[in-house]
């Protein structure tokens, strides 16, 4: 624990140079079967969505009111096409070669109304590290639509 500290330390003073937030390391209860709301801001604070943590699954919620394209390439060409089918294809991999049981594959959906995201469900995600991962990654890309929404330029 001590040396995931130490990493923690380098990697916050890092991005803190680069005017990015600090990493929040998930707590042992997101594992346990209890449920952790990790919620996510834009630059200047503003809520602007929340991470819900159920066991191995994520459910990630937009605010109340905001209106996010579930089209954007924010969206679509990140988070779905470089991060979640990417790890999906790297469980099916495992899945094949017997690493892991089919069960625990990395499953998403992106549920929208309209065209306006409403939710991503994610179910067997992982580890802590591709948690992790996935939290930045959400966070990204729910600061660049918000940016679009709001007509925002951040750094």
């Amino acid at each position: 624990m001590t040396t995931l500290r130490s990493f923690r330390e380098v990697i916050d003073s890092l991005l803190a140079e680069r005017s990015f937030r600090p990493v929040e390391l998930p707590s042992p209860q997101a594992k346990s079967g209890s449920h952790e709301t990790i919620p996510i801001a834009a630059t200047d604070g503003t809520r602007i969505g929340s991470i819900l943590i159920r066991g191995n699954s994520l459910e990630v919620i937009p605010e109340s009111g905001l209106q996010l394209d579930a089209n954007s390439p924010p969206l679509r060409a990140f988070l779905v096409g470089k991060v979640l089918e990417q790890m999906q294809s790297k469980d099916k991999e495992s899945a094949t070669s017997g690493a892991i049981q089919p069960e625990a594959m990395l499953a998403y959906s992106v549920n929208q109304e309209g065209g306006i995201l409403k939710s991503i469900q994610i179910q067997n995600y992982g580890d802590n590290r591709r948690l992790l991962e996935l939290q930045n990654a959400i966070r990204w890309t729910f600061r660049r639509m918000h940016e679009k929404v709001a007509g925002v330029k951040t750094s």
